[in-house]
C-alpha cells in the first residue's frame, strides 16, 4: 500500500514542504529512505522503528521504502521522523488514510515514542501546505505565531495514534500564558560625558549608519554599543516575522513570543567566518550576521578578527543579504544589519600617549594591516572614544534618557520613510541628489577633502547620507549646509591619526 504525508524541513532560514511517500509490500523485509537524506535523517529508520513498537503497535514485517519528495536537494535533519511514522501506520492500513487528510506532522521521535521538539519551528509550520499542522507540544507556542494552519501538540506517537484512530480526544493544549516581557535594555543615561560618541549612536540610530569607535580599554565602547538597541524602533509586524523565523531557524528558544525588539549580536572575535557569515555542508544556518538582521552587530576588539572573516562582511553590508550556494541547494539569508564596532587603537591601547605605549613598531605595523581599507571605508561614522573625565565619572548628572533620544529618532526615520527608504544609509545617488542637495559652502568644503584624498568617492556619497541625518535630526528642511557636513565630517575621523591605519 501506498501513504503521501506532508512535512517540510528548513533550510538556510526559509521551510520547504517536502512530500514524505511511503511503500509498503511483501518481500524482504526491511526500510530504506530514499530522495537524498543526511545521516541523520537516514538514521530514522531506527527511531522509528522503535517509537513505533513503543507506541504498542506491531512493525510490519514487509519490504517499506520511505521517499523524500522532491529528490533534487538534501534532507538534513531528524524533522521528518513522525510524518515517516505515520506514514507507514497509513501505508500499513493500521490508520485510516482519511483520518490523516490534510494534516502535516513535524518532530523528531524518541525510542521510547516521545516527540521532542526540532529547531526552526516557526519557518518548518510556515512552509507546510495543510491546513492542520502537528507539531511537539511543548512547541506549540512557536507554531502558533504563524497565521493560517491549525496547530495541534501531541507528548507521544501513541497519543497520536490513539487521536487519530478515534479512540480518544486530541490532547488538550493547555491556554498559552502571555509571553513574558524580555529584560530592559541598558538606557543612554548610563553613560557620563562621552558628548561626541553619544552623538554619534544617535545619528547611526536614525540613518542607519555603520559605526566604529577607536579607544583605549576602559573608555566605554561596550557600554556604549549594548545602549544602541534602546534607541532603535519596534520592528513592524513583517520584520517581527522574518527576525523571529531567522531566530527560530537558529535553534533559539522563543520564550518572549513574537520577537518585537531589534536584535543585539556581540560574537566573540575568535568566531569563524561560517559563524559568523552563515553557511555549512550539510546543514545550512544563518550565522550572526543573519542573527542581527534588522538590528544591530556589534563586534569588540574589531582588529582581532581574521582579516579574512571581516573582509567578509563587505558584501552582504551592502546587499543586506547573504547568498550561499552549494551544490545541491542555496540559500538567500537576510542581513540588513547596524554594525557597530570597536577596537583599541594599539594592541596595548594606550596610542598617542607619551611614554604609555609599550608596543614596537613592528607589532604595530601587524596591527594596522589587520583591517582592510575597504572594510574601514563601510563605516559611515568613526569616533574617537577617550576616557570619560573625572567629573564626569564623579559627578550626579545624567545626560538624556533613550526614550528621549529614541523620540528623535523615530522622527528622522519617518522622514526617510517619506523618501522611500528605511534609512538615510539606503539613499542611492539620484535620490540623494534630489533629497540632499548642497549650498555652495558645503560643496566646496567637501572638494576640499576630495582633493587632499580624505575622502573617497564611496566616502563622498556617505557624508551627504550622514550630513541629511544630522539635518533631520535638527528638522532641517532644504539644501544641506555647512555645519552639516562639517559635523559629517567630524564624525568620520582620520583613523591614521589615531591608530596609523588608512582609512
Amino acid at each position: 500500500m501506498f501513504a503521501s504525508v506532508p512535512a517540510s524541513i528548513v533550510v538556510g532560514v526559509d521551510g520547504r514542504p517536502i512530500v514524505v511517500e511511503v511503500h509498503v509490500a511483501t518481500g524482504i523485509p526491511g526500510l530504506s529512505i530514499v530522495g537524498l537524506p543526511d545521516a541523520a535523517c537516514r538514521e530514522a529508520r531506527d527511531r522509528v522503528r522503535a517509537a513505533v513498537m513503543a507506541a504498542g503497535v506491531t512493525w510490519p514485517n514487509k519490504r517499506i521504502t520511505i521517499n523524500l519528495a522532491p529528490s533534487d536537494f538534501r534532507k538534513p535533519g531528524s524533522v521528518l521522523d513522525l510524518a515517516m511514522a505515520v506514514g507507514v501506520l497509513v501505508a500499513d492500513g493500521r490508520i485510516d488514510a482519511a483520518a490523516v487528510e490534510g494534516m502535516a506532522f513535524l518532530g523528531e521521535l524518541g525510542l521510547d515514542g516521545t516527540l521532542r521538539p526540532v529547531a526552526g519551528m516557526v519557518p518548518l509550520v510556515d512552509a507546510v501546505r495543510a491546513p492542520v499542522v502537528v507539531v511537539p507540544a511543548s512547541r506549540v507556542d512557536e507554531a502558533e505565531l504563524v497565521d493560517g494552519p491549525e496547530v495541534r501538540g501531541v507528548s507521544t506517537l501513541s497519543e497520536l495514534v490513539r487521536a487519530l484512530k478515534g479512540e480518544e480526544p486530541w490532547p488538550a493544549v493547555a491556554a498559552q500564558q502571555r509571553a513574558p516581557a524580555p529584560p530592559p535594555i541598558p538606557d543612554l543615561a548610563d553613560v557620563r560625558g562621552q558628548p561626541v560618541v553619544r552623538r554619534a549612536l544617535e545619528v547611526a540610530a536614525a540613518g542607519g549608519h555603520h559605526l566604529l569607535m577607536v579607544g583605549p580599554p576602559g573608555a566605554g565602547k561596550t557600554m556604549l554599543a549594548s545602549r544602541l538597541p534602546g534607541l532603535l524602533p519596534e520592528l513592524d509586524r513583517s520584520e517581527a516575522m522574518e527576525v523571529t523565523r531567522i531566530q527560530s531557524a537558529s535553534g533559539e528558544r522563543l520564550e518572549y513570543g513574537l520577537v518585537r525588539r531589534p536584535p543585539f549580536r556581540a560574537p566573540h572575535h575568535a568566531s569563524t567566518m561560517v559563524s559568523l557569515v552563515g553557511g555549512g555542508s550539510d546543514v545550512l544556518r544563518p550565522g550572526e550576521l543573519s542573527r542581527a538582521h534588522a538590528g544591530v552587530l556589534f563586534l569588540d576588539e574589531l582588529a582581532e578578527f581574521p582579516p579574512a572573516v571581516l573582509d567578509a562582511l563587505r558584501q552582504p553590508l551592502e546587499s543586506g543579504r547573504v547568498r550561499v550556494s552549494r551544490a545541491r541547494f542555496h540559500a538567500d539569508l537576510p542581513a540588513r544589519v547596524l554594525l557597530v564596532a570597536a577596537m583599541n587603537p594599539c594592541p596595548c591601547g594606550e596610542a598617542g600617549r607619551p611614554g604609555r605605549c609599550r608596543c614596537s613598531q613592528a607589532g604595530l605595523a601587524r596591527y594596522r594591516r589587520r583591517l582592510s581599507g575597504p572594510i574601514l571605508d563601510r563605516f559611515d561614522l568613526r569616533v574617537e572614544v577617550s576616557r570619560p573625565d573625572i567629573g564626569d565619572l564623579l559627578g550626579t548628572e545624567r545626560g538624556e534618557s533613550s526614550t528621549v533620544v529614541a523620540e528623535r529618532v523615530q522622527r528622522a526615520r519617518s522622514l526617510a520613510a517619506g523618501r522611500g527608504v528605511r534609512t538615510n544609509s539606503e539613499l542611492d545617488g539620484a535620490r540623494l541628489d534630489e533629497t540632499a542637495p548642497l549650498e555652495d559652502d558645503a560643496r566646496e568644503l567637501l572638494a576640499v577633502a576630495l582633493r587632499s584624498g580624505r575622502l573617497s568617492a564611496r566616502g563622498l556619497t556617505r557624508v551627504r547620507r550622514v550630513a541629511r541625518t544630522l539635518a533631520d535630526l535638527a528638522d532641517h528642511e532644504g539644501p544641506l549646509g555647512v555645519r552639516h557636513v562639517a559635523t559629517a565630517l567630524h564624525l568620520r575621523a582620520d583613523l591614521s591619526v589615531v591608530t596609523g591605519v588608512a582609512a
